[in-house]
């Protein structure tokens, strides 16, 4: 009997877990090692964090779901791989450190035949003084990025309405809180969620609307943009964004590096090397990702971990990492299989992976400060990279070592993304966006990278009908109710 262990219970982790249990069978055995007692479907945060929408409406309990597929569930955090196992181990294994089960504060060694990492990000509030210590949030500004930031936000955006129904001017600075973050996206739903709710309000005409990004122009998202078609028009994402922006009233700043963070200021670089200062009343700035700072260790004790993760603490796998200069980038250099190069038997999904590049042009100020978007791993892409990653472990454990691995290069997928833009059910507006591909592919689609006729958009209330169905379909289909594996990713 095969063991296979997912390290990781997010979108990509639980999507590998599901559909590794469901293929492999009674006859082999899945265990997913996550620290959190439940699943949360992240993109609906958004909602709660507005107040249209509670924890419990975007969360459930993970125990029951993985005992029901007949998935062993540890509540633990991953501290340490040993792909090689070691003196006194011969299998390969993991170390773990319980979170809950009782078992807090607890470890173990749990042996594998396969990993999958699907550790997702760390939440690197700590790489802004003032944004947050480590992974923690800070006392500042607020977050979305998981289900209890997203109460805390709303707590705080509810105590900034009660002083504008009282006559007193709020700014709002939402954006992104560093030059190297990724997920603008969040931000942008939840700059137009909150320009919504004060309009319901009745408190619109006292609020300043500031968003501050580190994209070098509106609309990037950290894939470098993309032209679309709009009512049978060719667009650029920059003007689909900028018409947004100002038929909703908020001002903004791009290609800026949060430097700091105290209460109720931010200072701030630009591109041009020049530096300033906003104020704000309530600020949510997404924080930058890295990797969970997973160890490793070969078998005689030594540590290897910078043989089997990148820098930046993401997993090691089959991409370019020496593509070098942005001149000599390349869609090829993305990665196919997200098999590690050096061990074959560990495969990193979502997050986790190590991208070869940035999609974005790379870009700095004078002062030699990086202001660019990483790549965005999330949603739909983390979907279904963890099912083809989850195919091709099921393949190497049922036909052999010698089985064909699944693909899901970025660079070859298209990808839909519906981006909230205020909640209601006459009223809400969403961004109804495919891209195709994710990565663009300049030597096949020269000019834009990407294939017009399958990157489109529409905004509108269809938009914010479709997700909030989706919102209602992937936590079925999270939840293994009847049909589960039919829905898409």
């Amino acid at each position: 009997m095969a063991r296979v262990v997912v390290l990781g219970g997010g979108v990509s982790g639980h999507t590998a877990a599901t559909f590794a249990a469901k293929w492999l069978g009674n006859g082999h055995e899945v265990v997913v090692v996550t620290p959190n007692s439940k699943w949360n479907w992240i993109p609906s945060n958004i909602w709660v964090g507005v107040g249209q929408m509670s924890k419990e409406e975007v969360t459930f309990e993970l125990d029951p779901v993985y005992r029901k597929a007949g998935i062993t569930y540890k509540q633990a955090k991953a501290v340490s791989l040993n792909p090689e196992g070691s003196a006194s181990e011969a299998k390969p294994f993991v170390t773990i450190e319980y979170t809950g089960q009782g078992k807090a504060g607890e470890t173990e060694d749990v042996t594998y035949d396969y990993v999958i990492n699907a550790t997702g990000p760390k939440l690197n509030f700590g790489a802004t003084p003032g944004l947050g210590e480590g992974a923690e949030l800070g006392e500042h500004t607020v977050s979305v990025c998981t289900a209890d930031h997203a109460v805390h936000a709303n707590e705080k955006l509810q105590e900034a309405i009660e002083k504008m129904k009282k006559g007193e001017r709020q700014t709002f600075l939402i954006g992104t809180g560093h030059g190297m973050c990724t997920c603008q996206g969040a931000a942008f739903e939840y700059i137009f969620n909150v320009e919504h709710e004060l309009k319901k309000a009745g408190v619109r005409d006292l609020a300043d609307m500031q968003w501050i990004s580190n994209e070098s122009f509106l609309g990037d998202f950290g894939m470098g943009g993309l032209h679309m078609k709009v009512g049978g028009y060719v667009v650029s994402s920059k003007i689909f964004a900028e018409s947004l922006y100002a038929e909703r009233g908020v001002e903004w700043t791009v290609g800026a590096h949060v430097s700091k963070v105290e209460s109720g200021k931010v200072e701030y670089e630009l591109l041009d090397g020049s530096k300033g200062e906003k104020q704000f009343d309530f600020a949510m700035l997404i924080p930058p990702f890295a990797g969970v700072g997973l160890k490793a260790y070969g078998k005689d004790g030594a540590d290897i971990t910078d043989t089997v993760f990148a820098p930046n603490g993401f997993m090691k796998v089959d991409a370019n990492y020496n593509a070098g200069s942005y001149e000599n980038w390349k869609a090829s250099d993305w990665p196919r299989t997200y098999q590690n190069p050096t061990y074959s038997n560990m495969f990193a999904c979502g997050i986790a992976f190590a991208p070869p590049h940035i999609i974005s042009k790379p870009m700095s100020s004078p002062n030699g400060t990086p202001i660019n978007p990483t790549p965005p791993r999330t949603g739909m892409p983390s979907g279904i990279i963890g099912k083809a990653v989850a195919h091709s472990v099921c393949d190497l454990i049922t036909k052999g070592e010698g089985a064909h691995l699944h693909e899901a290069s970025m660079a070859e997928m298209g990808a839909a993304c519906v981006a909230s833009a205020g909640k209601g059910l006459t009223t809400g507006t969403a961004a109804a966006m495919t891209v195709y591909p994710v990565v663009p592919d300049f030597d096949k689609y020269p000019g834009t990278g990407r294939d017009t006729d399958y990157t489109f958009g529409e905004i509108g209330l269809a938009g914010h009908w479709i997700k909030h169905i989706l919102h209602h379909m992937f936590i079925y289909k999270a939840k293994l109710k009847p049909g589960w594996g039919l829905i898409p990713e």
